[in-house]
Order: structure tokens, then sequence, then C-alpha cells
């Protein structure tokens, strides 16, 4: 036993002496000195083996800590490493009040180290460390105790302490892995977009759970890394080296995932040599290859691979993921007949989280099965267990050998071309085109014959047709023209004298109404304050707004100009607005419905946003504006009448157009006004529609009354539960519609992801970057 506690506190002892040593050979900087990229660019240690100061990363420079003595720079430390490069007229300064900051231009400053106490003076030790002393020479901050991606010799990772791996060898920015000392001494690595710390997401692991408190991961001289708690040695990562001339040790977490020990030799002059890793193989570190794809080995390399039916959605970039290659539509056609086909992918395995799980004898039984339910998306079967799942797939890998099959559900349409299989024999394909092009040149000569009868006939019948239309006198409404121009005694009549009125908002009233030949019930909005334009620009405007044709918008039949009056015939919808069913407890709809109510609206905005003939920025999307069909189907109305409204129309703000609480930021700023404010509106009725609340409620607690605060506030304290109370909702889809919702909110329009990635991130097939606090960059007005 005396052996036992001897051994670890002679280590002890041994690496406070070297650690002393090492600090005793010291560079001092004093107080007012400073770094540029282009002349002084380093503070070096004594002999001359490590710097820090800048270094280049991409067009422009970052701070941190170099290998500046051997044959390749290596970075082993980065200040503000999720801070874009400065630029040549960066300054690094010791300033005189004992701060450590990096001055950029316009006097702005960005803090570099934040000691207990001013610091009086600096050190780059030859250790790797760089240290900041108070007036009497106590240690107040140093970069040991911050480690980024790497660990050097004499440092040590304490419980809660993590490695984030870089995004490349390049950019030393935050990347999609983690290795953690846990506080329950288990040193575990993984994907960085976790929230939770399970075994589903780790990828390694010490297995020393449970030995006891403060354990460390330390690093000798001789490359030792070994795991040790306070009474003893527990595990030994590696044996370390007998020294041979000058050699130094890096550990890293390195842009893979995986935590290699290097080596090199100062006399020989070389590279890099890995002398320790785990884990093993490039395809063991989970997220590696983002969601629905999956990794295989070539030799020892990587590659990842989409599942049947995706492709990369970067293809420089693996982590970003898979998306379909195919517009996702209805699961079966209207006689029944299924859209989609069964695409199988033998030996893999994925993070298993099923929805569903079935006993089915046979692989083909478990497809059939994930076939015909419309919300399966692929399907694992293994040992005679079906388990059905939905997207994204997740942590997916080639294991050769493995009895687990994996079906993808992909479109017919990818698999089937002109009614044969793609996979059929080639000679055959051949034979069947040659015959339906003998068939089709019949069929077109045909086709011209009969063309050059009836072609004078069908033009005198379309001429005589809208000839008919536009000469009629009674009230009739035809879906399929254009909108059609209705005189103020016509809307009279439909309106029953304006009688029943359904609503009102910022561009007027709204009266419910009866065409009476067709009895089809419209709603008929009343415009206020509308631009004095003339005939022929109204008309215009009406043209473009009545050419688009969505699901997911009020329908535009008509409009009446007559004088100064501006009326608008839409649609009717039997369910109201999203507000009545949302903020009225016994009319909220499912969590089911929520979702679907959400990708509606995302995709009538990136119909408008980039899908149009003519780009409309809506200005105003609020509960209030997105209407409910008798089918819970959200439709957004008044799209494209800003362009139509004085510009002092608004509910709430002089000169800027839309609701409070639903207005971006942008609009206060007197900055350009792009579709990145319908992304911020959308992603404040996002979380509306998450929690089934306002945004601003003022009778629940402070700390919960502003929504977007609340949402972020839970976010960062994983406590996403409290969002929905006691309703049972699927936790990754929860997480998923958080953070679309606060990346749509970003105070910095540039920040905010385009209506197409929104809807990307919506649908699952997009990995979603962990988002920052949605005022970080601008204080908020």
């Amino acid at each position: 036993m005396a052996n036992t506690l001897y051994f670890p506190l002679l280590l002890l002892l041994l690496a406070a002496f070297s650690t002393a040593t090492a600090q005793q050979r010291h560079s001092n900087i004093s107080r007012g000195s400073s770094l540029t990229p282009g002349s002084n660019l380093s503070w070096l240690s004594p002999s001359g083996l490590y710097a820090f100061g800048f270094h280049q990363q991409g067009n422009g420079y970052a701070v941190g800590i170099f290998l500046a003595g051997v044959a390749e720079k290596t970075i082993v430390w980065t200040a503000n490493r999720d801070d874009p490069p400065v630029s040549k007229n960066a300054t690094l300064l010791f300033a005189t009040d004992g701060r450590l900051v990096l001055q950029l231009m316009q006097g702005q400053e960005t803090s570099i180290a934040n000691p207990d106490e001013p610091a009086s003076s600096a050190s780059m030790l030859d250790s790797g460390n760089f240290v900041l002393y108070s007036s009497d020479q106590r240690i107040v901050w140093q970069s040991f105790e911050s480690p980024t991606d790497a660990l050097l010799p004499g440092q040590r990772l304490t419980a809660g302490q993590q490695l984030f791996s870089s995004i490349s060898q390049t950019n030393h920015s935050t990347g999609i892995f983690r290795l953690q000392m846990q506080a329950d001494g288990n040193l575990v690595a993984y994907p960085v977009k976790t929230i939770g710390y399970t075994t589903n997401d780790a990828y390694w692991a010490t297995g020393t759970n449970g030995v006891g408190d403060n354990v460390t991961l330390n690093f000798d001289e001789d490359g030792r890394l070994y795991l040790l708690n306070s009474s003893s040695n527990l595990l030994n990562l590696t044996e370390g080296e007998n020294f041979q001339g000058r050699t130094i040790y890096l550990a890293k977490l390195d842009v893979d995932g995986i935590f290699r020990l290097y080596s090199q030799n100062l006399d020989e002059k070389r590279n890099w040599s890995i002398v320790w890793s785990n884990p093993k193989t490039k395809c063991d570190p989970k997220g590696l290859c983002g969601f629905n794809a999956y990794c295989i080995l070539l030799d020892v390399e990587a590659k990842c691979v989409c599942v049947p039916g995706f492709d990369h959605v970067d293809p420089n970039n693996w982590s970003s993921g898979c998306e379909r290659n195919y517009t996702a539509g209805s699961c079966k056609n209207e006689d029944g007949r299924l859209n989609y086909t069964m695409k199988p992918l033998d030996e893999t395995t994925w993070l298993d989280n099923s929805y569903s799980v079935l006993a089915k004898s046979t692989k083909e039984d478990c497809a059939a099965a994930c076939q015909g339910d419309c919300n399966c998306d692929a399907v694992i079967f293994q040992d005679r267990v079906c388990r059905l799942q939905s997207l994204p797939m997740s942590y997916g890998r080639k294991s050769s050998g493995s009895f687990a099959f994996a079906f993808f559900k992909v479109g017919v349409p990818e698999y089937i071309t002109n009614g044969v299989p793609a996979d059929q024999p080639k000679e055959s394909n051949k034979k069947l085109t040659v015959e339906i092009l003998i068939i089709g040149v019949s069929l077109a000569a045909f086709a011209f014959l009969v063309l050059a009868i009836s072609g004078a006939l069908i033009y005198r019948s379309n001429a005589w047709t809208y000839k008919r239309v536009s000469e009629k006198g009674n009230i009739e409404l035809s879906e399929d023209l254009a909108p059609r121009a209705f005189t103020y005694g016509e809307l009279d009549e439909v309106t029953n004298s304006f009688k029943e009125e359904i609503g009102r908002g910022s561009f007027g009233a709204v009266y419910k109404g009866t065409i009476q030949n067709n009895q089809k019930v419209v709603a008929v909005k009343r415009l206020e304050k509308v631009l004095a334009e003339g005939e022929r620009e109204f008309q215009s405007e009406m043209k473009v707004i009545g050419r688009t044709h969505h699901r997911n918008l009020v329908r535009l039949y008509g409009y009446c100009l007559e004088g100064t009056k501006r009326l608008l015939v839409y649609e009717y919808m039997s369910n109201g607005s999203l507000a009545n069913i949302l903020f009225t407890s016994q009319n909220q709809p499912s969590w089911d419905e929520r979702i679907g109510i959400s990708l509606g609206i995302a995709r009538g905005i990136l119909y408008l946003h980039e899908e149009c003939e003519t780009q409309i920025v809506h200005c105003d999307i609020k509960p209030q504006n997105i209407l409910m069909d008798e089918c819970k189907c959200a439709k957004i109305s008044d799209f494209g009448l800003a362009k139509l409204l004085k510009p002092d129309q608004t509910r709430t703000f002089t000169g800027i157009r839309g609701t409070r609480g639903y207005v971006a930021p942008e609009w206060h700023r007197n900055l350009p006004v792009t579709v990145k404010a319908d992304i911020y509106s959308f992603g404040i009725v996002l979380l509306e529609i998450i929690c089934c609340r306002r945004t601003v409620d003022w009778s629940l607690p402070e700390d919960e009354a502003i929504l977007e605060e609340w949402v972020y506030q839970c976010y960062e304290n994983r406590q996403l539960s409290k969002l929905v109370g006691d309703e049972k909702v699927d936790k990754r889809k929860l997480d998923r519609m958080v953070k679309v919702a606060l990346w749509c909110i970003q105070d910095e329009p540039s920040l905010r992801p385009s209506m197409k990635k929104v809807l990307l991130m919506l649908e699952g097939t997009v990995d979603i970057p962990v988002p920052p606090s949605p005022t970080s960059f601008f204080s908020t007005i």
C-alpha cells in the first residue's frame, strides 16, 4: 500500500520539478509590448522552440501558440478559435493595464486572456505554456488551463475539461469531435453536436467510469499518457519511450476525431510520427459522415457514401451529410399505388432510433412493412427483428460480416426509367428504346394530321371562351384563369353589403361572401391606405400576385379597382388563422400537426422567395397572416401586399412594415431589407408553434415572458422539455425545430439561413450546427 501511494506521489513531484525547471526558462514580456502580423509576428520561448503570436489562417491571421523550431509549423493552441481571421492591420497588445487584447480596426478590441487579476508580466515558456504573472510572480492565467485541440508534456486534462478537434488542418475553428475528461473518471470521445453524454453517442472511451473523483489525464515528457486520481495510477494509455536525442511529443484530437500521440526528433529534422492512436480505424468516430451517409474504409482511408436516393449536401464537406436527390411527395398515388420503392444496403450499422419494432421472419417482409407505412423512411433488420426508422439516419458505417440489413425508401422515378427498372440489362433497354422510337414517330405523324385539322377549331373555341368571360355580366369565378376584375357593386352583392366581418388586420377588414352562381364561399378584403397608384400599375401587381400558385399560399381569385376603392377576393379558409387555433387551448393542434404546419409555412415562403417569377418579400409573417383550410393545411395570406401599402401603414412603427415582435432587427437599423427579414419572422412564428404561446406574454414569470430569450435559455441549459410541458413529443424533432428557429432569429441577417436551407433542416436532411445566442453579435434594440 505504501508503494502504491509512493509511486504517484513521486510522479507528481517529478512533474512539478520539470514544470518549475521549464518555467525558469522563459522570455519576459512587459506591459506595453505588442505584435503585428506584418513585422513583429510573435514572442519566442528562450529556446526558440515555441512561439506565441500571429500565424497564417486562410486569407488572414489568427493568434495562438505554435512550434516554430520544427520542420513543419504546428499549431498547439488557438485563441478565440471560432472568431474569423483578422487582417494584417490587427495588433496584439499586452496593455499597460495588464490586459492581453487583440485590437482591430475602428477601435474594436477582443480579449485574448481573462486573468484573475491584472497581469504585470507575461512569458512564453519552453514547455509551450504561455503565462501571465501578477506583480508578485503568481500565475494569474495560463494557456495550459484552456486547451483547444492538443496537449503538451506537463499539461493535464482535468474533470470537465475537453479537447475539441479543428475543422481542418488549416482552419483551427471548432470541429465536429470532442474528447472529455468526465467527472465520473471516464475519458470519452463524442461528436460535438450531441446534447447528452450517452453510450449511443460515444465512439471511444477508457472505460474508467466509477473509479473515483478528481481523475485527470496526464502527459509526461517521455510521451506517457495516463489517468491518475488522488490516490493511484489508474490506466496507462501509452507506456512512454526512452529518450533518443531531442524528442518532443504532442497529443492531439485530430480533425477526423481520432486521439493520437505524435513524436518528433528535433536532431533528425523529420516530420511528426504517430506513436499511438485510438480509436483504431477512421470510420470509428461517429458523425464523421453526417446525416443519411455511411462510412466505408478504402484500405485505411475513410470515405463517406450517401444512402440510396440521396446526394452530398456539400461534396467538399462530408460531415454536412446527404439530402434527397428527388422531391419527396405523397406516399401513395390517388389510385392507391405506392410512389416509393425500397433499396437495400447490406452490412451497415446505424444508430437505432426506431419508432416501431416488429417481429418479421425475413428481411423482405421487413422492407414491405416499411414500404406500406407512410411514416417510415428506412428500416433495419437483424435477428428477425424489424426496426422502422424516420429520417435522418445517423452514425452509419459499413461493417463487413455484419448480419444487419438496411432498406431505404426512395422515389420510384429514381429507379424506373420509361417504365423499365434501371437495373435491367442494357440490351433490353436498347431494344425497348427502338420500339418506343418507332411508335413515337407513328404517333407524331398521326398527331400532325389531327392538329392540322383541329388547329383552327381550337383557336376559334378559345377566342370565343375569352370573349364570353369578358363580356358576361353575371358574377362567375373560374380558378383556371388569372384574377378577374370585379365591380364594387358585384362585391357588395357577394358580401351582402359587407355584412359579415370575419377578420381585421393591418391591411384592412375581411368579409365573408358567396358567389351566387356556383355558391363558392370567398373572403373579400377591403384595403386601407393603399398607394395612390394608377389603374395599370395596380392591375400589373395583381397579375404578379395572381400568378402565384402553391398549396401553401391563399389563392387570389380577383380584385376590384374602382375610383379609390381597392378590394381583393380570396379563397375562404374555414378554420380561420393559425393564431385562432394556436393560442386557444381547446383548439391547439397536436405535435405532429404543428410539425406539418411548420413545414407548410416554410414551403410557402420558399416559393415566394425562390420559385416565383417575381421574388416576393412578405414583410409581415405572423400567425394572423397564416390561414388554415378545412384539412388544417397552413396557407400564407397577404403576400405581396407590402408593395401596395403607404410607407406609414403599420401597426406599431413609423416607416416600418410589420408587427411588433415579428419585425427583423434590420428594420430598426436602416439596413437593406431582404428576404432574410421573412426568415426572422418565420423563426419567431416557429417558436410560437413549438410552445403554443405568443412571443411576448407578460402574464408569465419575467424570465419566461420574452419567448425567444426563454427558449434559448432552455436550449443552453438542455431543458427543452420545459417548452412543451407534459406533452409527449419526439425529442429529436423538438431539438431540430428549436435549433432551426434560433438560427432564423439571429440578429445578423447574414447568419440566418436561406428558406431552402431552413426547409432542409426542418425535414432532417441537413445537419444543423449549434446555434449561437440570437443577440450575440448585436445588442437588442
